[in-house]
């Protein structure tokens, strides 16, 4: 798909000066490209000349005798401009049916875009989804063709901040080994829960805990989730090898637990260890008082369910940049994730060599590392949309679908979540509203494509889509692919039979997205918190060089600006949408209690230019 298809036509007036209504629709129509309508067009053309005759026969009566003279003179003005005048009442007329705002709402997905299948649709009785924000998304659409028509560039496309460069890995220096003696304790087993990255995460934490308690770690298990439905175990998603040659002077690391502990019964004797057992990011001291007389006495500790219980502050520098070192360095994924990865970004940038190193730490000896000439290269913009069911239903909020969507809702938490509403009888929950000024309710779409028109992304923008399937499936999606209808999942870039191996397989396949959210040319989030989310902007932030960009709004800031969407102008959304992002952007070493998976930048995990090396 290298070829960026061509432009829509566009306007040169002015969006943010407040449009008039028909110059609005007019705008519109002209940017959807739907064969359809050129009929509608066809019959406007027809009514043109339909009103030409009427008015000249009309002029013709009215004029009498006496001005005969004076209308041969000047036949062609007058016939001209009230033909004219007729033609815009009937197209304003037209126009107002055709793009009352109930027409984002029924209008066809234009032709080449894509949305998920509506596997789980939230849409109404016709079949299509609400749109919360259609004034903006009209301005939107308008402020699209005028940057098509000046063919401007998005900054967006490159870090704002220059201090960003000043910032590169080493957590991967030699180091002094964290612990005092080889095995002197005994075996750390770990059992780790959740999708790819609540896992990863569990693996960084078990190193360093090794570590700490100066014990051999057995490479972790995976457990099988009914939620996640994936048997995939550790050497399924990385490389084996390399994790163990990686860590080998920080941690000893073995493939399984020596015969004689294989039938131990971890329970009876004492040595299983769950997360209710320990703090949620727990302090090393806590470690050393609850979990080292265990492995003292038993020789093996199993952590079952292992996830986020390690801490981030109060943590020895060594054992800090050894989880850095874990995460940035030691866990490469599989050759044959590394190998589709990289034909995905190919089809993607149309482009097979590295352009960063992000490309080779994360597509290894798959991607070239020569300069190989492509037609037409291509830069993508990846989005991670956190908009899957469970997360809209979670979070309480409303989103424009109407009772049925808040029956629907409601319907899966009781199904899913029925802790949360034991909790929600006991205290009076926030409302809707109220949620959604705190920034608590996750971005639909629709606020994800106005955030990027904001920034100035044009409509030829090729956007990659990461993550699970949208909540209201194409209906929710159509502001966005109206908006920037060159939108892929790698379920579009990849064939069925390229995809089979990992179809049964969800932390396979979020592997993928990870990689093409790693290597894209700008990374945009819609949801802070998510786990993908994080990593990936960790990574970037780690060997993005000052050349990674991501787009990370504040919700609680976008949802005071869309508060204002009847009156708004949208010049002055764009300069409160620019000035929250770029905000967003400042470099800034991690603060306390922040993950350094997501934020490596500090003297633990990264090296600046002004420090002694």
């Amino acid at each position: 798909m290298g070829k960026q298809g061509p432009r829509p036509n566009s306007l040169s007036f002015d969006a943010s000066s407040g449009l008039k209504e028909y110059e609005l629709r007019w705008s519109a129509m002209l940017l959807n490209g739907d064969p359809s309508r050129g009929r509608d067009r066809a019959v406007l053309v027809k009514g043109f000349k339909n009103e030409y005759a009427k008015f000249s026969a009309g002029k013709g009566v009215y004029s009498g005798k006496r001005h005969t003279w004076w209308l041969r003179r000047h036949m062609r003005s007058v016939i001209f401009t009230l033909a004219l005048l007729g033609f815009f009442l009937v197209l304003d007329s037209f126009m107002f049916s055709y793009f009352d705002p109930t027409f984002l709402n029924n209008s066809p997905t234009p032709p080449q875009a894509h949305a998920p299948k509506d596997i789980n649709a939230a849409d109404d009785a016709n079949g299509k989804g609400p749109v919360m924000y259609s004034r903006l998304v009209q301005m939107a659409s308008v402020s699209l063709a005028k940057r098509d028509l000046e063919q401007k560039v998005s900054k967006f496309w490159k870090e704002t901040h220059h201090e960003a460069s000043t910032w590169r890995p080493c957590a991967d220096k030699n180091q002094k080994r964290a612990g005092t003696a080889k095995n002197t304790t005994g075996f750390v087993l770990v059992s780790a829960n959740g999708g790819l990255n609540q896992q990863r995460v569990a693996v960084c934490n078990a190193v360093a805990v090794a570590s700490l308690l100066n014990a051999t770690l057995v490479i972790p298990k995976f457990l099988y989730s009914n939620v996640w439905k994936d048997p995939s175990q550790f050497s399924d998603i990385y490389q084996e090898e390399t994790f163990m040659n990686m860590l080998k002077d920080d941690v000893d690391i073995v493939k399984e637990l020596p015969p004689h502990l294989k039938s131990t019964d971890f329970e009876a004797v004492g040595s299983l260890v769950t997360d209710a057992d320990l703090s949620k990011e727990a302090s090393p001291e806590e470690y050393i008082r609850n979990i080292f007389p265990i492995l003292s006495r038993n020789g093996v500790v199993h952590f079952l369910g292992f996830g986020n219980r390690l801490g981030f502050e109060s943590l020895p520098s060594d054992l800090q940049k050894l989880r850095c070192k874990c995460n940035f360095h030691a866990l490469k994924f599989a050759p044959k994730i590394q190998k589709l990865g990289a034909l995905l970004v190919k089809r993607i940038t149309n482009y097979g060599a590295s352009r960063s190193l992000l490309d080779r730490q994360l597509l290894g000896r798959f991607i070239s590392t020569e300069r190989i000439k492509a037609a037409n290269p291509s830069k993508y913009l990846a989005l991670h949309l956190r908009f899957e069911v469970d997360m809209v239903a979670y979070s309480m909020c409303d989103f424009g679908g109407g009772e049925r969507e808040r029956r629907q809702l409601q319907a899966y938490r009781e199904e899913h979540f029925p802790l949360l509403l034991q909790r929600l009888k006991r205290a009076k929950p926030p409302s809707p509203t109220e949620l959604r000024k705190i920034g608590r309710c996750p971005l639909t779409p629709e606020e994800a494509a106005l955030v990027l028109a904001a920034l100035g992304f044009d409509r030829g923008t090729y956007i990659y889509l990461a993550g699970s399937q949208i909540y209201g499936g194409e209906s929710r999606m159509l502001p966005l692919v109206s908006l920037y209808p060159n939108l892929v999942t790698k379920e579009d870039l990849l064939s069925p039979t390229e995809l089979q191996p990992f179809r049964n397989f969800s932390s396979q396949l979020a592997a993928l997205d990870f990689i093409a959210c790693g290597v894209s040319d700008v990374f945009a989030i819609t949801d802070s918190g998510s786990q993908l989310s994080s990593l990936v902007s960790g990574f970037r932030t780690y060997y993005g060089g000052g050349d990674a960009p991501m787009l990370r709004p504040s919700k609680k800031r976008l949802a005071a600006i869309l508060q204002e969407n009847s009156t708004i102008r949208w010049h002055s959304f764009e300069k409160r949408v620019r000035k929250m992002i770029e905000e967003g952007q400042r470099v800034t070493l991690r603060r306390p209690g922040r993950s350094i998976y997501r934020q490596p930048r500090c003297r633990d995990c990264m090296c600046s230019d002004d420090e002694d090396q």
